[in-house]
C-alpha cells in the first residue's frame, strides 16, 4: 500500500498489487479459459426436498429441466450462460450395490444421465455437486474413499462440471483430497470443469497454497457463502480486497477466484446494489453463476444479467482479475486491465444515506487515469449506457453514483 495522501479534507488511500506476476501454472484440462457462466440452485432453492408440498421449487429433475428450457428461450444461453448446476441434496442417502452415488429416486426418477442428456439437447452443460468428506454439508453421502468411483460415475452420466465441497473433512487432508479428485476426473477422459472449495476451508487455519490450488482446480471458493443481502455482498468484497495481494496473482485463464453466486433477481438487493454486484463480479473476473428463479425474474434484473457490455468485461480474453485501487470519501475504485490496453473501472458509492454523489475522474483520485495521455475514449456501462467521449488528463469528468451503487466504465486509449 502506498502512503496516504491528503486531498483537502479528504483522505485518499491507494492500493497496488505487489509485482503482479503472471499466473502460476493452471490445471491443464483446457477448461475455464474464461470465467464460467451459468446457473446454480443453492442460494435460491437451498436444500428443499419437499416435492409433495412445494413441487415447483424442490430439488428435482423438473427444476433443472425448466431452468434449461428458460435459459434457451429467454436469451440466457445466447448471452453466454451455459451451465445448469445441481448443488447439494440431490442424492439418495445410500449408494448402490456397486458403491456408486445415485440420485434420489423420487425426485430424479429418470436419473442424472437422462437429465444430462436433456440439458445437452438444449446446447447447455450440466453441473453436479459432491463433497470431499464423509458427508455433504447437507448430510448426504460424501466422496471420501470413493473419489475414483464418483469421478467415473459423473463421467458416465455425462456431467460437465463438478462443484466439490469440503464438509466433514479434516482440514489437514484438504490438499490431498482435492488433488486426488482432480486426478480422478482427468483420468476419466471426460472434460469436467472442477470447482473447488479448498481455500475456503484452509483460511481459518493458515494461508492456502494457491499455486497448488490452481494446478488442481478450475475455480475455487475463498470465503463465506453469499446470502441474499447487501451486507453479505459487501463482506465478500471487503474480504477480497483485504486479501487481494494473495489471491489476485493466482487468477487467470484456466483458474479463477470464486466469490460465490450472483443473487441478482431475488429479494434482498436494491437495483443499485444488484448493479454493484454485477459490476464488481465482472471486474474480479469471477465465475458468473446465478442463483435465482429464471422462470420468474424482474425484467430489470434480467436486463442487467444479460448486459452484453458487462459480460464482455467479465469474459475479456486477457484474463486478468481486477482489484481495489483506491478508497476516498466513502467511494471505492476497482480496476481491471483489459485486452487492447483498455481499462475497466468500477466506482462504488459506499455511502448508504442521502442521494447520488459525484466522483471526479482525475489523476488525483485515479492514478491510472494516465491512460488518457494524450487522449482516451470513455464509455459508461452502468448505471446506464452512455458514451462520454474523448477525454484527456486535464478533463473534468465526473460520474454520478447512487448510494450503494456503482458506475462501471471502460477506458480506451487513443
Amino acid at each position: 500500500m502506498k502512503p496516504v495522501t491528503k486531498m483537502g479534507a479528504v483522505v485518499l488511500v491507494l492500493f497496488t498489487i505487489g509485482a503482479f506476476i503472471s499466473p502460476v501454472k493452471s490445471l491443464n484440462n483446457g477448461l475455464a479459459l474464461k470465467p464460467t457462466m451459468g446457473w446454480l440452485h443453492w442460494e435460491r432453492f437451498m436444500c428443499n426436498v419437499d416435492c409433495d408440498t412445494d413441487p415447483n421449487n424442490c430439488i428435482s429433475e423438473n427444476l433443472y429441466m425448466q431452468m434449461a428450457d428458460v435459459m434457451v428461450t429467454e436469451g440466457w444461453k445466447e448471452a453466454g450462460y451455459e451451465y445448469v448446476c445441481i448443488d447439494d441434496c440431490w442424492p439418495s442417502h445410500q449408494r448402490d450395490a456397486k458403491g456408486r452415488l445415485q440420485a434420489d429416486p423420487k425426485r430424479f426418477p429418470r436419473g442424472i444421465k437422462k437429465l444430462a442428456d436433456y440439458v445437452h439437447s438444449k446446447g447447455l452443460k450440466l453441473g453436479i455437486y459432491a463433497d470431499l468428506g464423509t458427508f455433504t454439508c447437507g448430510g448426504f453421502p460424501g466422496s471420501m474413499g470413493y473419489y475414483d468411483i464418483d469421478a467415473q460415475t459423473f463421467a458416465d452420466w455425462g456431467v460437465d462440471l463438478l462443484k466439490f465441497d469440503g464438509c466433514y473433512m479434516k482440514w489437514t487432508l484438504l490438499g490431498e483430497g482435492y488433488t486426488n479428485m482432480s486426478i480422478a476426473l482427468n483420468q476419466t477422459g471426460r472434460s469436467i470443469l472442477y470447482s473447488c472449495e479448498w481455500p475456503l476451508y484452509e483460511w481459518p487455519h493458515h494461508q492456502p497454497d494457491y499455486a497448488a490450488i490452481r494446478k488442481a482446480c478450475n475455480h475455487w471458493r475463498n470465503f463465506a457463502d453469499v446470502y441474499d443481502s447487501w451486507d453479505s455482498v459487501k463482506t465478500i468484497l471487503d474480504w477480497t480486497a483485504d486479501h487481494q495481494d494473495v489471491i489476485v496473482p493466482a487468477a487467470g485463464p484456466g483458474g479463477w477466484n470464486d466469490p460465490d453466486m450472483l443473487v441478482i433477481g431475488n429479494f434482498g438487493l436494491s437495483h443499485a446494489q444488484q448493479e454493484s454486484q454485477m459490476a464488481l463480479w465482472a471486474i474480479m473476473a469471477s465465475p458468473l453463476l446465478m442463483s435465482n428463479d429464471l422462470r420468474d425474474i424482474c425484467p430489470r434484473s434480467k436486463q442487467l444479467l444479460q448486459n452484453t457490455r458487462i459480460i464482455a468485461i467479465s469474459q475479456d480474453p486477457l484474463g486478468r482479475q481486477g482489484y481495489r485501487t483506491a478508497k476516498v470519501d466513502s467511494f471505492e475504485v476497482w480496476e481491471r486491465h483489459l485486452s487492447g490496453g483498455r481499462l475497466a473501472l468500477a466506482v462504488m458509492n459506499k455511502q448508504e444515506i442521502g442521494g447520488p454523489r459525484g466522483f471526479p475522474l482525475t489523476l488525483a483520485t485515479l492514478p491510472s487515469w494516465k491512460i488518457c495521455h494524450p487522449q482516451c475514449n470513455v464509455t459508461q456501462v452502468l448505471p446506464s449506457y452512455k458514451e462520454l467521449g474523448v477525454q484527456t488528463l486535464l478533463s473534468k469528468l465526473v460520474v454520478v453514483v447512487n448510494p450503494s451503487g456503482t458506475a462501471l466504465l471502460t477506458v480506451t486509449p487513443i
